[in-house]
């Protein structure tokens, strides 16, 4: 098959790029900075020549935004929402003006589109959206609105031979460099790998071997349809995820951090507190009905399996 990954040079379309060329399949990646073999370039807002990649692809898996990785300031709020929503816009009017639409649109989107709870776990059919929780910061909420904005946006888009899928994604862990693992596995080496806030928040996460098997798997089921959680089926209180990851590594402490703390470490790293507070307690209902097997779905097992690999060489 043709693949065409636009915004495919973060990690988690490097993991895709990796595990899809390697099943044989043709994959062509649009960036603003095409450097590689299979690099076209674009502008993530505009049809233009990068448009001809679309006509007669198989498959298109749109996971072009400003990286969260960030602090949310106004200014990069609103760059992650204009990201989002034009590069959307622009796939989907590359697919309407197609002679030979791709049969299937795999689109971006986000755990975080569903509200801070503890109560009970999010699937996509009894799950509550955020934007209306009480005691939340007001950015968190515009982060909502920022998920719904982008899940409309390919919803709205005249493709009626395109299948379109909303990718619903967890925190996806894997070993490459500058991801949420290396992140979390730093920290726990240094020994600060302990609950933060108190640690009863949920984190909702999935492994990258299970991400590739589930696009896979959407792709080849053509009765699936809108939005998706892509996450595994065990989210876990903050406080148990470290405590597993520290033992994968062998850390016996981690220290705690408090909201304070949290912030402080958030601005050193460049980075905001909701990717570290809200609770993400997230389940994978529709994977899981349609009869998806998780490799690895719970987090002690997917920790050990990405501890091992990171110890030899990140491969």
């Amino acid at each position: 098959m043709k693949i065409v990954i636009p915004g495919g040079t973060g990690q988690v379309g490097a993991i895709l790029n990796r595990a899809l060329t390697a099943a044989g399949h043709d994959v062509v990646v649009l960036t603003r900075r095409p450097a590689r073999d299979r690099e076209v370039g674009w502008d993530g807002a505009s049809p233009a020549a990068w448009t001809k990649e679309l006509d007669g692809s198989d498959v298109v898996i749109n996971l072009a935004g400003r990286s969260v990785n960030c602090r949310y300031t106004r200014d990069n709020l609103r760059a992650m929402m204009d990201s989002r929503v034009r590069s959307t816009r622009a796939v989907g009017q590359a697919i309407a003006a197609a002679a030979r639409p791709p049969r299937v649109w795999l689109q971006m989107s986000t755990a975080t589109i569903y509200a801070h709870r503890f109560d009970a776990p999010n699937d996509e059919a009894t799950g509550v959206l955020g934007g209306a929780e009480p005691g939340v910061p007001g950015y968190w909420r515009y982060s909502v609105e920022i998920a719904k904005a982008w899940e409309r946006a390919q919803d709205q888009a005249d493709t009626p031979d395109t299948r379109k899928v909303a990718l619903r994604t967890a925190m996806v862990m894997s070993p490459d460099r500058g991801g949420v693992f290396d992140v979390l596995l730093r920290l726990t080496r240094l020994g600060l790998g302990g609950p933060v806030g108190g640690g009863a928040q949920y984190v909702s996460w999935i492994h990258e071997s299970d991400l590739v098997r589930a696009v896979e798997f959407l792709i080849g089921r053509d009765d699936l349809s809108g939005p998706v959680n892509l996450a595994a089926p065990d989210p876990v209180p903050q406080r148990t995820f470290m405590r597993a990851l520290r033992a994968a590594w062998g850390v016996p402490v981690g220290l705690p951090a408090t909201r304070w703390m949290a912030e402080l470490g958030a601005f050193a790293l460049r980075s905001d507190t909701e990717l570290l507070l809200k609770s993400r307690r997230v389940v994978p209902g529709r994977l899981l009905d349609a009869g998806f097997a998780f490799d690895h779905p719970q987090w002690p097992d997917a920790a050990t399996d990405l501890v091992r690999r990171t110890r030899l060489g990140r491969k």
